[in-house]
Order: C-alpha cells, then sequence, then structure tokens
C-alpha cells in the first residue's frame, strides 16, 4: 500500500512539474509599444510604414497639384493591391488600414472604396432594386470615380549566417493618376532587424 501511494505522489509531483513549466504567461502591453519577439514583420513594422508613408503622401505636391488643376477639389484615391513580394506572409490589410484612416481623419484626399469592399456594395445596391422602396433604394452610376489609385509592394531581403541574421524590408508605394497613367508620387520605407540566436 505504501508503495501505491508513493507512486501516486511521485505521479502527481512529476505532473505539477510539466503543468507548471508549460504554463503560459500572458501581459498586455500597448499597442502603440514596439515588441519584437521573432524578427518577423510585426504590428510595430506596419504601424511605423504606414505613419512615415502617409506623412509623405499627404505632404506631397501632387494634391496642390491637382487642386489648382480641378478648382479647389479634393482628390478622390482608392487604395489598390499592395503586394507581398517578402519571404515571409505578410498580411498587409492592416497597413493599409491604418494609411486609410489617415487619408480620412486629415481630410485632405476623399476616399472611395475598391476590391472586394465595393463588389459587396455593388451587390447591395442590386438587392435593393427590387427589396428597398422606390423612396430609399440607392441607385446605379452615381458613385464617386477615383483620380488616383494607390498600389504598391513590401519586399524583403534576407542575410544570415550561422546565428546571426539581418532582415530588410522595403515597401514601396505608387500613387498613380487613373486618367492619365501618369504616377504623380512614389515612396518608400525601410526597416532593417538584426537577429541573433
Amino acid at each position: 500500500m505504501k508503495f501505491n501511494n508513493i507512486l501516486t505522489i511521485a505521479a502527481f509531483a512529476v505532473s505539477t512539474f510539466f503543468a507548471a513549466s508549460c504554463s503560459r504567461q500572458v501581459t498586455r502591453v500597448s499597442t502603440d509599444q514596439t515588441i519584437d519577439v521573432s524578427g518577423n514583420w510585426n504590428n510595430s513594422d506596419s504601424r511605423m510604414a504606414a505613419e512615415e508613408l502617409t506623412g509623405k503622401i499627404l505632404g506631397a505636391s501632387w494634391i496642390e497639384t491637382h487642386q489648382t488643376d480641378h478648382q479647389g477639389k479634393k482628390p478622390v484615391v482608392i487604395v489598390g493591391f499592395v503586394q507581398n513580394k517578402s519571404h515571409e506572409h505578410i498580411d498587409a490589410e492592416t497597413f493599409l488600414k491604418d494609411i486609410e484612416s489617415s487619408f480620412i481623419q486629415t481630410q485632405k484626399v476623399r476616399l472611395v472604396q475598391g476590391g472586394k469592399k465595393r463588389e459587396e456594395l455593388r451587390a447591395e445596391k442590386a438587392d435593393q432594386q427590387t427589396n428597398a422602396t422606390v423612396s430609399s433604394m440607392k441607385q446605379f452610376g452615381l458613385e464617386n470615380g477615383a483620380d488616383y489609385i494607390l498600389q504598391g509592394s513590401i519586399n524583403s531581403i534576407v542575410d544570415s549566417h550561422k546565428r546571426k541574421k539581418v532582415v530588410y524590408y522595403q515597401v514601396n508605394l505608387e500613387l498613380t493618376n487613373i486618367q492619365t497613367n501618369e504616377v504623380v508620387w512614389i515612396g518608400e520605407k525601410k526597416i532593417a532587424k538584426y537577429v541573433t540566436n
């Protein structure tokens, strides 16, 4: 009987040890705090790139040129596709949402929906043609056409040797006049990280 008690106590002690050593601790942090755990692209990189590029694009002369050529009207911008050409999975949506938010907050440009969200809006208008009252139905052909489209890419280069590596990211954005295909602004943000294991 004593042997069984000793085995039970030993099994309990071992399981408690493993449970304690495998427990996870979570600490809430500020979303604008820079924390790099893996060395990969993270929320801080996304935020820094969006802030710097938004400042550049909204401070460039293309806005004044547009307003001079169009009786003071604000340019209408659509945010297009940012292609991930990096070595890792990067979801560009958070980065693009930060840029769109800045466009709306500064009120220097007007923003229209693109891509899947525009398709969803058009599907809703189509549905309203048969399911909404005539007085509340939204009509086709009254959308604001974009003057410019913002597109870009995220690239990376990795240089590694043994337990050290340097990860270099470059975000490139281009703003193009949709009517003329003229590129009116180009911007880039570079981020380099030195990682040791």
